[in-house]
C-alpha cells in the first residue's frame, strides 16, 4: 500500500473514532441554559414556520437544521444535538486538506489532536455554534486556498459555500475573516524580512509574488487571453454563491417562502436578510454594551481553560513552532507559521470579543493551535520511534532523549484519554475551567424523563395547565424568578419579561414534552387545585412541601454551584401514568 493511501486511511480511521465519541451518549448530559435555549426556539420554529434573526442567539443555522432534523428524529437532547456533533466529528478530515505542507505522520497528528482534544470533544457534544463556525471557516480557507493552488476554479465555490455556512452559524465568523488576514500579514512581513536579510529587495519580492497571485487567478480560467474577464465573473460568481446562502439562513420564514411565490416581494426579504441582519449584529455586538467587561479577567479565564482543556495542545504547539522554525528542514513553513500567528490573535482577542466567560470560546484559539501542535507531537514521535525501531539494527546517538521522548508521548496521549474521561457528559462543578456555570445537573435530566415525562403526556389535554412554575424573589436580590404574566408571550421572541430564562433548560424538556405551563406571581398562592406537576426553586422546599402533600419531592442543581431547582410530582398521577 502507498504512503499516501496509508495516510488516507489513517485520517478516516480516526475520524470514525471521532464521530463515534461524539455520537455514543449524545444524549445523556442535561441541557445547558444555553443550548436550552436555541433548542427551545429552534422547536418553535419547527412547529409555527416563524423565524428571524435574533443576534443574541447567534447565527440561525441551528434553528433551521434542526428544523429539518425535527422531521425525521423527535425532538431530543440527542437529535438537537446532532448536527454540532456531525461536524464536530467530521473536522479531522481536515488534516488531509492540509497534507500539501504537512508530513504524513504530521497529517495523521493534526487528526488525532482534532479528534481528541478535551474542548473541541465536549463541545462537539454541545449543542452551541463555535465547533461550527470554526469547523466551516477553516474549511473555506482550505478550499480558497487550494483553488489558488491548483488553478481549480470550482473549489473556491465550495469554499463560499462553506464562510457562508461558517457566518450563518455565527457572526464571529467574522472574526475568523480578520485573524486571517492579521496572520497573512504577519507571514508576509516574515518572510519579506527574510528577504531582506537575504540581501533581496522588498518591491522586488512584493511584485513577484503579486505576479504569482494574478498568474494563478488566470490559471482558473485556462486561457491568459480570456483570462482577465473570466477571473472577474469568477469573483462575481464567489460573491453571489455566498450571498445566496447567507441570505438563504438569514431570511425570514415565512417570509421567505411567501417571496418565493411572489417575486415583487423578494428584494425586500433579501434586504432584510442581508443589510437588515447587519444592522441588528452591529446594533447588538459592536454598537452595543456587551464587551465593555474588564479585559484581565477574562483573559484569566480564557488561559485556565486552555491550561485545563488543552495542555497537550499548547505545549506541542511551542514545541512544534520551534521545531520548524529553528531544527527541523530549510526554514519554517508558511502554514506552522500562519496557524501559530492566528493561535495567539485568537488568545489575544477572544477575551476582548466574548460577552460571558465562556469557555467554549477556547475552541477558536485551539483549532489554530492544533497544526503547530501536530508538527511537535510527530517530531517527538519520530525521535521516539528512533528509539523502539533504529534504523540499520543501531540505537542513535542520544538514546536518552529519545526515551524522554517515548515518554512525552505516552504521557500526552494517556493525559487527553484522562482529560476526556472526566468530562465526557460531566456537569461536575469541579471541572468548572473547561464547563460553563449554567449547566444543570444530570439528575435533572433523570426526574424530567422517568417521573415528568409521563406525568405530562397522561394529563395533557390541551387545555388545563399540567405544569406550574411557583413565582417567587430570590433571598440574595430581591429579583422575580420563575413567574411569567402572559405565557403565550413565549410562543415567539421576545419572551414577557425577564423571568423566562431562569427557567431554562426546564422550558425546552416541557415543550418537547407538549406541556401546558402556568405560573404564580410571587406573594401568590397554589391553586386550590395544584397541576400534576410543580418547579420551584430550593428555597420555596420547606413551606410547598406543607401545601403538597402526596407530591413526592426532587431537589437538583440548577446550575455548576449556587442554584437549585425542585420539582414536585403528583404520586397519584404518576401511578396513573
Amino acid at each position: 500500500m502507498r504512503r499516501d493511501d496509508q495516510t488516507l486511511l489513517a485520517v478516516v480511521g480516526v475520524t470514525v473514532l471521532a464521530l463515534a465519541a461524539r455520537l455514543v451518549g449524545l444524549g445523556e448530559r442535561a441541557m445547558h441554559f444555553d443550548e436550552a435555549r436555541v433548542a427551545y426556539w429552534a422547536l418553535r420554529y419547527h412547529e409555527s414556520g416563524q423565524l428571524s434573526y435574533r443576534p443574541i442567539v447567534h447565527g440561525p443555522f441551528l434553528q433551521i437544521v434542526n428544523d429539518w432534523v425535527f422531521a425525521v428524529l423527535p425532538p431530543t437532547d440527542f437529535s438537537v444535538r446532532l448536527a454540532v456533533a456531525l461536524v464536530g466529528g467530521l473536522l479531522p478530515l481536515a488534516a488531509l486538506g492540509l497534507r500539501v505542507w504537512l508530513r504524513d505522520d504530521e497529517t495523521v497528528a493534526l487528526a488525532f489532536i482534532i479528534a481528541a482534544n478535551p474542548v473541541l470533544l465536549y463541545y462537539s457534544r454541545f449543542m452551541r455554534n463555535d465547533v461550527l463556525v470554526a469547523a466551516f471557516c477553516v474549511v473555506a480557507l482550505l478550499f480558497v486556498v487550494r483553488a489558488l493552488g491548483t488553478g481549480r476554479a470550482w473549489l473556491a465555490y465550495l469554499g463560499a459555500v462553506a464562510l457562508a455556512l461558517g457566518f450563518a452559524s455565527k457572526e464571529n465568523a467574522l472574526v475568523y475573516v480578520l485573524c486571517f488576514g492579521g496572520a497573512a500579514v504577519l507571514l508576509l512581513d516574515h518572510r519579506l524580512v527574510r528577504r531582506a536579510t537575504a540581501g533581496e529587495r522588498t518591491a522586488i519580492a512584493l511584485r513577484m509574488w503579486a505576479v504569482d497571485v494574478c498568474d494563478r487567478l488566470v490559471a482558473w480560467a485556462g486561457s491568459t487571453k480570456r483570462g482577465a474577464g473570466l477571473v472577474c465573473l469568477h469573483i462575481v460568481g464567489w460573491a453571489l454563491t455566498f450571498v445566496a446562502v447567507v441570505a438563504f439562513f438569514y431570511a425570514p420564514r415565512p417570509d421567505l417562502w411567501t417571496a418565493l411565490g411572489s417575486p415583487a416581494a423578494l428584494p425586500g426579504v433579501l434586504g432584510e436578510a442581508t443589510i437588515g441582519s447587519w444592522a441588528s449584529f452591529t446594533g447588538t455586538w459592536i454598537g452595543g454594551t456587551h464587551q465593555s467587561h474588564p479585559y484581565l479577567p477574562y483573559v484569566y479565564d480564557y488561559l485556565e481553560t486552555l491550561v485545563y482543556g488543552a495542555p497537550v495542545v499548547v505545549a506541542f504547539a511551542a514545541v512544534g513552532f520551534a521545531v520548524d522554525g529553528y531544527t527541523d528542514g530549510p526554514g519554517r513553513r508558511a502554514v506552522v507559521a500562519f496557524a501559530t500567528y492566528w493561535g495567539l490573535v485568537s488568545i489575544i482577542g477572544y477575551p476582548v470579543a466574548t460577552d460571558i466567560r465562556a469557555p467554549w470560546a477556547a475552541v477558536h484559539a485551539i483549532v489554530p493551535l492544533t497544526v503547530p501542535a501536530a508538527v511537535g507531537l510527530a517530531a517527538l514521535w519520530r525521535r521516539a520511534a528512533r528509539t523502539v525501531a533504529p534504523l540499520d539494527g543501531r540505537v542513535g546517538t542520544n538514546p536518552i532523549s529519545a526515551a524522554l521522548a517515548v515518554l512525552v508521548v505516552i504521557a500526552a496521549v494517556s493525559g487527553v484519554a484522562g482529560a476526556n474521561v472526566a468530562y465526557y457528559n460531566s456537569t461536575a462543578h469541579s471541572d468548572a475551567e473547561v464547563l460553563q456555570y449554567a449547566q444543570p445537573g444530570n439528575g435533572l435530566k433523570t426526574t424530567l424523563e422517568m417521573e415528568v415525562k409521563p406525568v405530562v403526556g397522561a394529563t395533557n389535554d390541551g387545555q388545563a395547565p399540567n405544569v406550574l412554575y411557583y413565582g417567587t424573589a430570590s433571598p440574595a436580590n430581591g429579583e422575580a424568578v420563575l413567574h411569567v404574566a402572559n405565557e403565550s408571550s413565549a410562543d415567539q421572541p421576545r419572551v414577557g419579561g425577564p423571568n423566562w430564562h431562569s427557567r431554562l433548560p426546564l422550558p425546552w424538556y416541557f415543550e418537547a414534552y407538549g406541556a401546558e405551563v402556568t405560573s404564580t406571581a410571587p406573594g401568590e398562592s397554589l391553586p386550590a387545585d395544584p397541576p400534576p406537576v410543580v418547579v420551584a426553586m430550593d428555597w420555596d422546599r420547606a413551606a410547598l412541601e406543607k401545601e403538597l402533600p402526596g407530591y413526592t419531592v426532587h431537589e437538583h442543581r440548577h446550575r455548576l454551584w449556587g442554584k437549585r431547582v425542585v420539582i414536585f410530582v403528583d404520586q397519584s398521577a404518576a401511578r396513573q401514568a
